[in-house]
Order: structure tokens, then C-alpha cells, then sequence
């Protein structure tokens, strides 16, 4: 049966008897000059001059119980994003972004986070199967002026992941400041895969966002002027005209091997990119979100959307002069919300230029052994449906009490995630990893073939998932599952799940009992 879209009230305006009424009163007037303004690019603008900033690696400390040991503090501070400016940020060791933690699985950790900010916040380990106490949710706030001690195993396959605040009604802001990092982790099938992997070298990490300026440099967290919430434009929050990568404004990275692997991260709070490269070139993905492919695949273009992560190789020849572009992404959103959220922008985000020496790497392997199989359901896997529509799921707030689903662990399940309204949502499931299995019964995009923890979703309609569930069972603290549009998740559009132990399903609480949200002093 055909499901008639269920828009947001606010788009209801768009009607034949509303727009003839509010035009009547100049909104007509007002909606073309937002339309028209909402087409952004810096395309021509830049001269690349600055070379990419490349963050640190994080060395871990020896600990007595052979943990590797890592410090982190977050603290406010002021950086050099723009030319002759300088603008207040927050970071990790830093002033802005924070070190790439790297890892191997088998690997025990464990980190000090110091909060040194002004608010409480949180440190979540996004794509990290570990245990929900640890996983630096909403439930996990540090106050101001205290610290958190997590440590896990690592227990997954190599991947690119990342670390970023998450708490409740704040994570936009806190992450739109600057505190996020990369993490990469190895295994003992990437370190034979001969894809590049020397870090910064021919391994590069790639945080890209998008930034609005107040004149003196200040960042500005305006997500919606008054002319564009009256135009309707005024639901996914900040989208900047100013693009960073690293925390380098109009970069360029010097490339001295023949092929390179780039570590996609799109860190941006609601942006999603089209990417690819300015002379149309074919460039391979290796890896998706949690894990790397079992045979790499050539492709011209991917679709990033905020939280998800692609790991590419590139080819280059002796004096090469590419730019890495988001082109126009195509949101299937319609007339006129597609402009509204970005779908008519263009942005250059990163100049490649190759030296006239180029050091020989290793020939793209065919085959990645021991890279992860596809998730697949058993026959009979339980199936559960989701509606991701305004600001709710399934209709419903989010509550920091109340569980919504109780999941057994180890299980592989069918989520099926439909997008209900002409908004941009982007699914997230913390704890997990999935495989998209269909888009309204057809194939996924090709650059989501893969170990995924994150994934737009692409039209109205249902997006499939099998989701594997890991096995760290606790009845009291809940994972999450969300939209990763910032303000979209902290405006309510998130839900709560706990793993059990599989006879203890309907007889789990379904209420987050006293003491499972802990406040680390």
C-alpha cells in the first residue's frame, strides 16, 4: 500500500490557500529573496593556500594493569580558523578538534577525560562496540570541573570511528565549538591489506565541517534567521558557508605517494556532501563506517552525511592538481526545501597536489581478507519499525527515563527506518553494526554497501537494516538510537534501547532505573 508523506506542520504553509494568503502579506516576497540567498559555494573563491592541518596522534601511557592509557582534556580556548581572526573554541590537548586516538583490536584502554569547559558535557565513542556504561552518552555526563574514567576492550574489526560530546539538548553546540577526534582502528587483516598507512603521510584523516563567521571571527550559531524561518527553512539547524578540514580554512595537502588512502569524516552538525574529485577521476572505497570492504570499489562520487566516515584510495600521477569537491547532493527532499537544506550547494573542501617525485606504493589489493562479512538476518529475526517524522520517533520525545526498545544480546535484527516528511534525517544506532539491505526494495547506494553505523536516509519511504547487537548486556543503562542532525537529536529525535540477556526481554525495565544516568565529578 502507498503511504501519503505526512509533512511537518510548518510546511503545511506551502499549500495552495496558504501560500495565497501569506503572499498576500509579502511573503511571497520574503520566500524568493531566502530561496535565492539558500544557494551557497565557495567554488572560485579559495586560492588553497594553507596546508592541511594533520591532528596528532595521542601515544597512550603505560599503565601498571597494561592498559593503553590516554589522557584527554577538554578546554576552552581561541584559534586561527580564519585569515587575521581569531574566534573562541573549545577542544580536546587543544584549542580546536582533538588528537586521533589509534587503537588495535585486543587492545584494553582506558581514558582520563577532564572536563575544563564551562558546561558539563559528555565524550562519545561513535562506532565503538563497548559497554552502554561506557559509551559516553547522554547518561554519561562529566561536570564541569570533573573527570571520567572509561576503559573497554577493543573487540571489533579495523575501522575509522570518531569521539564527540553527546549530552541531551546540547550536542550541536558543544561539537559545532570544536571538541571531536578521529579514532582508527587496526587489526591484523589491515596491517597485511597493503592500502596505504603510513598517518598523514599516504593515511590522511579528514575532518570536514562547516562553519558560519560573526565578523570579528566568532563563530556563529544562528541556525535560522527570522526572513528564513517565515520562508520555512528554519528545522535542521546551522549550515555554514565556510568550509574547514582539520581546523584549516581553504587547505591544500601535499601528496608524495602514488596512491593515497583518505579518511573521510563528515564532523558537520547537518551538512551532507557529494563528494568527488574535480577532474572526475575514479578513486576506490576501501572501507565504510566499522569496517573495511572485501574488495575495494571504484567509484566517481559518495554521498557523506553528518557521522558517517569513508575510507578512499586515490591514484595520483607526478605533479597532479585536484580539488576534492562536494558537489550538489541529491536529498530527494523537493521544491523547495532540497535548497532549504543544502541541496543546491557546492563546496570545494580540499586541494590535492602531487610533488613532481612521487614515492612507488604498494598495487590496490583485489581482495581485503579477513575484512568483516555482510550482516545477515537469520529467518524468523525479529523486525521492528521506526518513523522518523518532525522531530519524533515514532511519534514520541525523547524521554531520558523511559526505555523504548529492550533488545537480546548478540542478535541480528531487521530496523526498518522510514523517513516520514521532507526533512534531511540521518539514522544512528550506538552499540551496533548494520548493513543496509534495501532503499523501498531496491539496492542501496553503492558507497553503503558496507559495515555501517550511520546512513541517510535517502528518500520517503523505508530504508532496511540488519542490525548485529553486541553482547555487553546492562538491564540499567541504555544505548541510543537517533537522527544525526544535531539539533534534530536534541530537540527530542532519539530513543533509548537496552541489551539483555535473551530470556530477560519482557521481564527487563522499561524504565532507566535510579542511578543508571551516573554525573562524574
Amino acid at each position: 500500500m502507498t503511504r501519503t508523506p505526512r509533512l511537518p506542520r510548518r510546511r503545511l504553509l506551502l499549500g495552495a490557500g496558504g501560500v495565497a494568503v501569506a503572499a498576500g502579506a509579502g511573503w511571497g516576497a520574503t520566500f524568493l529573496k531566502v530561496y535565492q540567498d539558500r544557494r551557497r559555494s565557495n567554488v572560485g573563491k579559495l586560492s588553497f593556500r594553507n596546508a592541511v592541518r594533520i591532528p596528532a596522534l595521542l601515544d597512550p601511557e603505560p599503565s601498571a594493569d597494561g592498559r593503553r592509557h590516554y589522557r584527554l582534556t577538554l578546554a576552552p580556548g581561541s584559534s586561527d580558523l580564519l585569515p587575521g581572526r581569531r574566534t573562541p573554541t573549545w577542544g580536546a590537548n587543544g584549542s580546536y578538534l582533538a588528537p586521533t586516538l589509534r587503537a588495535r583490536r585486543g587492545d584494553r584502554v582506558s581514558v582520563d577525560v577532564r572536563n575544563r569547559l564551562p558546561e558539563d558535557t559528555t565524550l562519545h565513542w561513535h562506532g565503538m562496540l563497548l559497554p552502554a556504561v561506557m559509551d559516553g552518552g547522554p547518561h554519561q555526563m562529566i561536570e564541569a570541573g570533573g573527570t571520567w574514567n572509561p576503559y573497554w576492550t577493543v573487540s571489533q574489526p579495523a575501522a575509522t570511528l570518531w569521539y564527540h560530546p553527546h549530552p541531551h539538548g546540547a550536542t550541536a553546540a558543544h561539537v559545532y565549538r570544536g571538541v571531536a577526534g578521529m579514532i582508527i582502528l587496526d587489526d591484523e587483516h589491515s596491517a597485511r591489506a597493503s592500502l596505504p598507512s603510513e598517518y598523514g603521510v599516504d593515511d590522511v584523516p579528514v575532518v570536514i565541517q562547516d562553519k558560519n563567521f560573526h565578523d570579528d571571527g566568532s563563530l556563529d550559531f544562528t541556525e535560522v534567521k527570522l526572513a528564513e524561518s517565515v520562508a520555512g527553512a528554519d528545522n535542521l539547524g546551522v549550515l555554514g558557508d565556510t568550509i574547514l578540514v582539520n581546523g584549516t580554512y581553504d587547505p591544500y595537502f601535499e601528496v608524495t605517494t602514488r596512491r593515497v588512502r583518505l579518511r573521510l569524516l563528515n564532523g558537520s552538525n547537518a551538512r551532507v556532501y557529494w563528494l568527488g574529485l574535480t577532474d572526475g577521476r575514479t578513486f576506490h572505497l576501501v572501507a565504510t563506517d566499522t569496517g573495511l570492504l572485501a574488495r575495494p570499489r571504484a567509484m566517481e562520487r559518495l554521498l557523506l552525511a553528518p557521522g558517517e566516515r569513508a575510507e578512499i584510495v586515490v591514484e595520483f600521477r607526478p605533479g597532479d592538481d585536484v580539488v576534492l569537491r562536494s558537489f550538489e547532493p541529491a536529498l530527494d527532499l523537493g521544491f523547495p526545501t532540497e535548497r532549504f537544506m543544502g541541496g543546491d550547494d557546492t563546496f570545494d573542501i580540499l586541494a590535492l597536489r602531487a610533488a613532481r617525485t612521487l614515492r612507488d606504493s604498494p598495487p590496490l589489493p583485489t581482495r581485503v581478507d579477513g575484512a568483516p562479512g555482510p550482516v545477515e538476518a537469520p529467518a524468523g529475526a525479529t523486525v521492528r519499525s521506526f518513523d522518523f517524522t518532525g522531530l519524533q520517533i515514532n511519534g514520541r520525545t525523547m524521554d531520558m527515563n523511559r526505555i523504548d526498545q529492550v533488545v537480546p544480546a548478540g542478535a541480528t535484527e531487521i530496523w526498518e527506518i522510514e523517513r516520514g516528511d521532507e526533512w534531511v534525517h540521518v539514522f544512528h544506532v550506538h552499540g551496533a553494526t548494520f548493513q543496509v539491505l534495501d532503499v523501498n526494495g531496491q539496492e542501496p547506494p553503492e558507497f553503503v554497501r558496507g559495515p555501517k553505523d550511520t546512513v541517510y536516509l535517502y528518500e520517503f519511504g523505508t530504508t532496511r537494516l540488519a542490525v548485529r547487537f553486541d553482547d555487553h548486556v546492562d538491564e540499567e543503562r541504555p544505548y541510543m538510537y537517533h537522527c544525526h542532525v544535531l539539533r534534530h537529536e536534541d530537540e527530542g529525535m532519539m530513543g533509548q534501547f537496552t541489551v539483555v540477556e535473551p530470556g530477560r526481554v519482557d521481564r527487563a525495565p522499561r524504565t532507566v532505573a535510579a542511578g543508571g544516568g551516573t554525573h562524574h565529578h
